[in-house]
């Protein structure tokens, strides 16, 4: 395996009842909290006040930033930082998904910085602190409650760029799976392709000699093959609610890749498309990966009949690697479909009018993937098979 360094300080809160904790952990950071969430579903499920609850009981002044998108856009970032700066915020506390959380570590950069925050993103500046914050989780599927990643979208460019900063690690996270019983059921599949891809992406990577991150991640693969079917028949049941968001978690908070970097390839094109089209994050990985497992074939070959038989339970009797390879990728089509999530880009009508585009977009900086590198030629073959 290559060498690695490990750290994630992030408090992980889990459990029911979990958000009475901030009267703990908030009093820790200031006084001045704002308060970021999205469209207003935590207002009707009634984890808005409940939370308003705990921070009055703190004795704090509460700003708030609401209507954040699920491709949260830098113009939403902008309003953030400007809250923070001319209101002196102490911490910043998210409330919502994955994209409310990537949302608030931009702002919480942001806000540090006397420049534009779409610099941060695009890596011309690296942030040398940032506001603290925390979360309260309401959507498993990005992991962005543990890691110090996120994606921010420029909407008015076109540009959807993921970045990260060990400043923007959240300081406490609180998972409650109540808090995820109202997640409908398409955003409940796009979790859990999700969390499915994360994994992956990490998977297929080109060091050598992991044969423990190997079965790590195939064990949350399972593990999520197992509670998903069962979970969109059964939105609030607690357990596998339980199980879903704790999978969610450890799928990208930086244990399943200690001295291995995963490939991450995907996520650079999903990214392209949504930036042009503003589709979900995950129903374009769900499109997306396939035509990806496909097209590395070399030098996957090995890993992809050992992701068949051990994951997918594919046999390989009387089959050639390449025919038990491909057996497994269409075992994960069409379990994802079996859940609902979109095969093709026609289920977004989207057709072939701006396939440059979006691969020129991928292409921005260059030859990218680290378990098999792409150029413009490839990016444009996967989005082709992928019509």
């Amino acid at each position: 395996m290559d060498n690695f360094i490990f750290q994630n300080p992030t408090k992980l809160i889990f459990g029911k009842g979990q958000v009475e904790q901030l009267q703990k952990e908030v009093p820790k950071y200031g006084n001045k909290i704002l308060i970021v969430y999205g469209g207003g579903s935590i207002k009707r499920n009634g984890l808005y006040e409940s939370v308003l609850s705990q921070l009055k009981a703190c004795e704090v002044e509460v700003f708030e930033l609401a209507g954040v998108e699920p491709n949260p856009r830098l113009t939403t970032v902008h309003k953030g930082v400007d809250i923070c700066k001319q209101n002196d915020v102490d911490f910043i506390l998210a409330v919502g998904g994955g994209s409310v959380i990537d949302c608030t570590k931009a702002i919480a950069a942001g806000a540090k910085y006397e420049g534009d925050a779409w610099d941060i993103v695009t890596r011309k500046h690296i942030p040398k602190e940032a506001i603290p914050f925390g979360t309260v989780l309401t959507l498993a599927a990005t992991g962005s409650e543990m890691n110090a990643g996120s994606v921010i979208t420029n909407w008015e460019t076109k540009e959807k760029y993921g970045w990260g900063s060990p400043h923007v690690f959240p300081k406490f996270s609180i998972l409650d799976p109540v808090n995820t019983f109202t997640v409908p059921k398409n955003h409940t599949v796009y979790g859990v392709v999700d969390m499915m891809t994360h994994v992956l992406e990490q998977y297929f990577h080109p060091a050598q000699n992991t044969p423990l991150q190997e079965r790590m991640c195939e064990a949350v693969l399972l593990t999520v093959i197992e509670a998903a079917p069962k979970l969109i028949d059964d939105l609030e049941n607690y357990e596998l609610r339980e199980t879903v968001l704790y999978s969610g978690t450890i799928a990208l908070n930086g244990f399943l890749q200690m001295g291995a970097v995963g490939d991450w390839a995907s996520h650079n094109i999903e990214h392209a498309i949504s930036a042009v089209y503003d589709i979900p994050h995950a129903g374009g990985l769900a499109i997306i990966y396939p035509q990806w497992l496909r097209h590395v074939e070399e030098p996957g070959l090995r890993k992809l009949n050992q992701l068949a038989t051990r994951v997918w339970g594919v046999d390989p009797t009387g089959k050639t690697e390449q025919q038990i390879a491909e057996k497994g990728i269409v075992k994960l089509e069409q379990f994802w479909q079996s859940l609902g999530a979109p095969s093709r880009l026609s289920d977004y009508n989207i057709d072939n009018s701006n396939i440059e585009l979006m691969a020129d977009k991928a292409m921005v900086k260059g030859e990218f993937g680290n378990f098999k590198k792409l150029n413009k030629e490839n990016v444009i073959e996967i989005l082709t098979k992928s019509l």
